[in-house]
């Protein structure tokens, strides 16, 4: 009713003038031909209700299907749900009508059956990191080719501690398991805290668990997380959802840094990273409720 009632209730008004003033000079004020306020006068019963627009459909139309053509269809649809052999039968039948006409009246006779509705998809509740190192999520960024000055390929290793959104960049020229551990270990050394719980995804340069020959072969990173007592985890396989934090640190990465760099070697591209990587863990984040990750992990280490 919320967009039909305005309309009937200017109707309305427009009626109410007419009778004071006449139905011209209500024509005149609203804009409204007389005519129209003839018709409407005629169903107003003093409610704005008996105003609202009714139904411009047809009662009847010459070239509506007959009762017959309805019990025809009925009858052959019991046979062949196929609607093309349906229609193909029906014509042999004397059934004169077109496709999309034989369509509409399955549909007006509701014939088909509707299919049950898919339950909607519920995630379960996530469990937030409750202190630092509890879980760091890590993933690879290629490095945009349009700040690259020497035409080579350029790997940025980014992590970020799901509880303080710390951060910590590298980039490699390889993007390998020798590059992974490499990284690995730069990252237990430049993390203020000790680290519980490593997640990345599934490609080769962390595991080899989608190889067929090598799935049970460890890589050089999953051998040290054992060596260093670190806890692994792989999220599901396509869901680089599970991998948001840094996968949005990555977007973040792309509009402060590399739109605005320009790099000429691998050692240029990580001192330039190296500032960036210092300036970034002061840049508040609306998750931390507007504050910067130095300054909750502060909260974080007065207390341990």
């Amino acid at each position: 009713m919320k967009s039909i009632s305005p309309k009937a209730k200017f109707r309305q008004l427009v009626i109410k003038y007419s009778q004071k003033r006449g139905v011209t000079a209500a024509s005149i004020r609203y804009r409204v031909c007389r005519k129209a306020i003839y018709d409407w006068k005629k169903r107003y019963d003093g409610r704005w209700q008996s105003l609202i627009d009714r139904s411009h459909r047809p009662h009847s139309h010459p070239r509506q299907q007959t009762a017959e053509e309805y019990a025809m269809i009925e009858r052959y649809y019991r046979r062949t749900k196929d609607k093309i052999m349906l229609w193909d039968k029906l014509r042999e039948n004397g059934y004169t009508r077109c496709y999309n006409s034989l369509l509409r009246a399955i549909k007006r006779l509701k014939l088909e059956e509707t299919p049950e509705k898919r339950k909607g998809y519920k995630p379960k509740p996530y469990q937030r990191a409750e202190y630092p190192g509890q879980k760091v999520q890590i993933d690879v960024k290629f490095v945009p080719a349009y700040c690259v000055a020497n035409g080579q390929k350029y790997y940025q290793y980014t992590a970020v501690d799901e509880c303080t959104k710390y951060c910590f960049r590298e980039m490699y020229d390889e993007h390998s398991t020798y590059s992974s551990l490499d990284f690995l270990k730069k990252l237990i050394v430049k993390f203020p805290f000790p680290i519980r719980e490593v997640q990345t995804d599934n490609g080769t340069e962390w595991t080899n668990v989608l190889l067929v020959k090598k799935a049970t072969h460890k890589t050089l990173f999953e051998e040290y997380l054992e060596e260093c007592g670190i806890k692994y985890h792989r999220i599901q396989v396509a869901t680089p959802r599970h991998n948001g934090k840094v996968e949005r640190q990555h977007r973040l990465d792309e509009q402060r840094f590399y739109s605005k760099m320009r790099m000429f070697s691998l050692e240029d591209g990580r001192k330039q990273l190296a500032k960036y990587n210092r300036i970034s863990n002061n840049i508040s984040k609306s998750c931390l409720k507007y504050r910067s990750p130095n300054a909750v992990l502060a909260d974080y280490l007065a207390v341990m």
